[in-house]
């Protein structure tokens, strides 16, 4: 009979392998130059592929619009200048032309602006399904989900997938919309009041100094004054605003964790622990929140300021014209109204301060996420010490060459294994905690990557994982049983009938009913389902990791008795450590720890003082 066995002592310590490359915090936010150039590279494609056309259409109407927006303030500003010099004049018949053309040029401006505000909002939703849609393909590809969980279990990827990736797409629209309009306005604004405002002559020792549209130049400085302030203060805002939004995800993380554990919490009686952590945290949190506040507050005593003094600027350096009588009262309000749009346009940045530091913090934590699964691979295949290779066997045998498997910190867990695992072969893998039991089927199952040797799998077979605690999705209980080809064409009396055998008869007229069944069904009852599953549809390699734990002893032997009966052909490998499993296998396989060779190896067993290795033993068939 083929037994497993090991292609040698233990001669090859963990301390003698090179480190593996650490997985430094990967959610921590990167450079922000960095982040940008991430999430740019990734965010632009929505204008590429499938969706280009429907992103370019909608960038088209928010374009057209935003031309629109700005023809109808410039009417507007016109307008001024005609309605204050009839005023002027006293001129009835031109107030009430006024009158009516301002009544049409705010049906235009609103209908300009509803149509932008649809292109907008719908580019906003439009985008940020698209980076959705794209992080959730990459994170579930190749199941990164399970290793960067591993590599990372903090990093939030769900919060930064709902969350952040709003905030960094909801804002970016509109400063792209309002940075194009900025410059539009700020070259047709600036054009006005050059011509309007016109120049102005001051005598010096006895000769006259022209400044040529002296009110452009106004603009200009006024609005670098205020822009150089906000900077000065703004700035750390940035910072304060990523360490708060990193906070808040933090608590959330936690929150959702008491959540997930609160049975086992409450029956330790950890309440006060929790609440102890959870305190910490959310002070930690609320200390963030107030560097923010603090930021945002001295940031506030320039925006106040400037609204104030912006409209009040312009008619103080147009008054001595005005007075001189070079300047109408229409010419005037002509001019202080650009001057407003000017400083509305120039100080787009002052205004949009507190909102681009929020955009900058999101943009940098969706940016880490990208950072994070694209590096995976990476993180992987770069190991100094290799990375097992999947691939498919030459025949319709499962073969294990060479494997050694590593924890992801670099401490090895198994060494040069050998195996050789025919078709319906039942597979009971024994040994102490910590062992490698449950990573060695993790392996096989495709989940591990950290370590060395090949797993050849037939080509084309179906494997089927089996947890301790299997995954039963919200929905209904047909759906559950399915799982996770829940759109099979199977009939009722299939699901029925696998249900009965493995002792679910309750269940069988509640297949249509949606709930939670992983909080309405026992443990016992989740794996019998799991059982109920395999019997449906069998197939041809079924991994269990402790998947009865959960069942009494007579309950368990007739879950095990599918693998003489319905699951005969499959072949199985069944992690588990009760008494009394050995008669429902043919094969037998020990995991043992055993001392490397004191005197060759004592520098090293210091380091890592024991090695798994696989110790052949006698296989009983049945």
């Amino acid at each position: 009979m083929p037994v497993l066995s090991t292609s040698g002592a233990a001669t090859g310590p963990a301390s003698e392998k090179p480190a593996p490359e650490t997985s430094a915090s990967t959610g921590a936010a990167p450079a922000p130059a960095i982040s940008m150039r991430v999430f740019f590279r990734v965010a632009r494609g929505y204008w590429r592929g499938p969706s280009a056309r429907q992103a370019w259409l909608i960038t088209a109407g928010i374009v057209t619009f935003t031309i629109g927006n700005m023809i109808a303030g410039l009417s507007v500003n016109q307008w001024n200048r005609f309605f204050f010099d009839a005023l002027e004049a006293k001129n009835v018949r031109s107030v009430e032309i006024g009158v009516m053309i301002i009544l049409g040029l705010a049906f235009f401006a609103a209908a300009s602006s509803v149509a932008l505000v649809q292109f907008r909002l719908r580019l906003q939703v439009r985008w940020r399904q698209w980076l959705t849609r794209h992080l959730m393909g990459v994170w579930l590809a190749d199941r990164r989900y399970y290793q960067l969980n591993i590599v990372d279990p903090e990093n939030n990827p769900e919060g930064r997938m709902a969350d952040d990736v709003r905030l960094s797409i909801e804002p970016l629209v509109d400063f792209s919309i309002g940075l194009v309009n900025a410059l539009l306005v700020s070259v047709t604004f600036l054009s006005i009041l050059w011509i309007v405002g016109g120049g102005i002559t001051f005598p010096l020792n006895g000769a006259a100094l022209t400044i040529p549209g002296y009110m452009v130049w106004v603009a200009v400085c006024y609005s670098a004054l205020a822009t150089f302030a906000t900077l000065v203060v703004g700035r750390p805002l940035i910072r304060y605003v990523e360490r708060k939004n990193s906070g808040e995800a933090d608590f959330r993380y936690e929150l959702t964790r008491v959540r997930e554990s609160a049975e086992n919490i409450a029956l330790i009686g950890g309440d006060e622990e929790e609440r102890a952590h959870l305190d910490e945290r959310l002070s930690t949190l609320v200390l963030r929140w107030l560097s923010v506040v603090r930021q945002q507050a001295r940031l506030t005593w320039i925006l106040n300021s400037n609204a104030v003094l912006v409209p009040v600027v312009a008619l103080i350096f147009g008054a001595p014209k005005y007075l001189a009588g070079e300047l109408s009262l229409g010419q005037l309000m002509q001019a202080a109204a650009a001057f407003v749009q000017v400083q509305v346009a120039l100080n787009w940045f002052v205004d949009n301060a507190i909102r681009l530091a929020e955009w900058s913090a999101s943009s940098q934590r969706v940016s880490a996420l990208l950072l994070s699964l694209d590096g995976l691979d990476d993180k992987i295949r770069n190991r100094a010490d290799g990375m097992i290779l999947l691939e498919d066997s030459p025949d319709d045998h499962l073969r294990i060459e060479k494997l050694s498997l590593f924890q992801q910190n670099g401490t090895m867990m198994i060494e040069g294994a050998d195996a050789d695992i025919a078709p319906g072969e039942k597979v009971l893998v024994k040994g102490g905690s910590g062992t490698g039991k449950s990573t060695l089927i993790r392996a096989i199952a495709g989940l591990w990557p950290w370590g060395t040797g090949r797993i050849l799998r037939p080509k084309g077979v179906r494997v089927a994982f089996v947890p301790q605690r299997p995954y039963i999705p919200r929905g209904t209980l047909r759906a559950a049983v399915l799982y996770p080809e829940v759109q099979r064409a199977i009939a009722d009396e299939k699901l029925a009938a696998a249900l009965g055998q493995c002792g679910l008869t309750h269940l069988a007229p509640r297949l249509a009913e949606e709930d939670q069944w992983d909080k309405i069904l026992s443990g016992g009852e989740q794996q019998r389902l799991a059982f109920a599953r395999l019997i449906i549809d069998p197939p041809e390699i079924i991994i269990l990791d402790e998947a009865t734990s959960a069942l009494d002893e007579l309950s368990q032997a007739h879950m095990l008795e599918f693998f003489r009966t319905d699951l005969a052909k499959a072949m199985v490998l069944n992690v588990a450590h009760r008494p009394g499993l050995e008669a429902y296998h043919s094969r037998e396989i020990h995991l043992v720890r055993v001392e490397g060779e004191v005197t060759a190896h004592a520098e090293h067993q210091r380091n890592s003082p024991w090695l798994n290795f696989w110790r052949r033993v006698a296989g009983q068939t049945q």
